[in-house]
């Protein structure tokens, strides 16, 4: 299964050239390395409406052991994962994940969940799997 990704990065700054955003070109290197197709990309201000304009309508149903793990692994590395928003929602068919604004916690994170992320689009799209 060709696994095809959408990277939206949020902030405010990095969306009104305050400075560069780094977090959405770590993220798709790192989702290259596991062999996925990067669809597109787009760099949003930290407001609800723009937020939901590009993901569609963010959160259907949460899946809160993504969120968990994400944060469980983080906290070995800061005591300040903590306070991460890091999360996993189903909106229809499609699995979207929240990472972390720095490049190196979201791409630590994205590796943290991985591997669970075949069989989740899987599950999603109702291909037949062995569980």
């Amino acid at each position: 299964m060709q696994i095809q990704i959408g990277i939206i990065t949020i902030s405010d700054r990095a969306s009104q050239g305050v400075y560069d955003d780094r977090g959405g070109p770590a993220l798709k290197a790192a989702a290259e390395a596991y062999g996925w197709n990067v669809l597109a990309e787009s760099l949003v201000p930290d407001e609800k409406q723009d937020i939901q304009r590009a993901v569609r309508e963010i959160g259907g149903r949460e899946l809160p052991g993504f969120g968990e793990v994400m944060r469980l692994e983080s906290l070995k590395l800061t005591p300040n994962a903590i306070l991460s928003r890091s999360l996993a929602v189903v909106v229809e068919k499609t699995l979207v994940i929240c990472l972390p604004g720095k490049p190196k916690g979201a791409v630590e994170c994205l590796g943290f969940v991985a591997g669970a992320i075949p069989h989740c689009i899987e599950v999603l799209q109702e291909t037949p799997t062995s569980c």
